[in-house]
């Protein structure tokens, strides 16, 4: 086990959506919002007291300590995602093939100019966030999907990434901070 207390293979994330953390085991891509079976609940509280507490979380609801940065993003699930399902398709069945083609496209339009990726985050990403631009507030290491986080700390503020691939689906990044 290690610090957090969690058995093998599961790790504390936190959620944008809900700013809550909760917890997800890379291997089975499962998420819950309660501790699984086999946790050790006493070093659980003591890590949750450390890095999840009040006094890290910022007036507006999310952290912004050292070493956070600040993305929005555009996901186009596919029928192979973790949950596929969104608010904009209760089930999803699309081929990732096509959720890559169509993603393709609104970078193009966003490169080129035409529409930023807020704007198109609105109507267009298949996750919550899209209400809010894409907006997925501060986050530090460790708190989003490994593929997501590292594509999302190689950019400088202002760039947009190409096609990142991840468990939820296929992503267009943004680096606002």
């Amino acid at each position: 086990m290690a610090e957090t207390g969690l058995p093998e293979g599961w790790e504390v994330r936190h959620s944008n959506s809900k700013n809550l953390p909760y917890y997800f085991n890379s291997s089975t891509k499962e998420s819950r919002w309660e501790a699984p079976a086999g946790t050790d609940i006493d070093k659980l509280k003591m890590y949750m007291a450390q890095y999840h507490s009040a006094a890290q979380i910022g007036r507006d609801g999310v952290g912004s300590g050292a070493g956070k940065i600040r993305a929005s993003h555009l996901l186009i699930k596919h029928r192979d995602s973790r949950r596929p399902s969104s608010w904009r398709e209760p089930e999803i069945t699309r081929p990732k093939e096509e959720a890559i083609a169509t993603l393709l496209g609104h970078e193009a339009r966003i490169r080129s100019g035409q529409v930023s990726l807020g704007d198109l985050a609105v109507s267009e990403s298949d996750c919550s966030s899209a209400r809010k631009r894409g907006d997925l507030g501060y986050f530090g290491r460790g708190e989003m999907q490994k593929e997501f986080e590292d594509a999302a700390f190689a950019l400088k503020p202002g760039e947009v990434s190409h096609v990142v691939e991840t468990a939820s689906g296929v992503h267009l990044i943004e680096r606002l901070e």
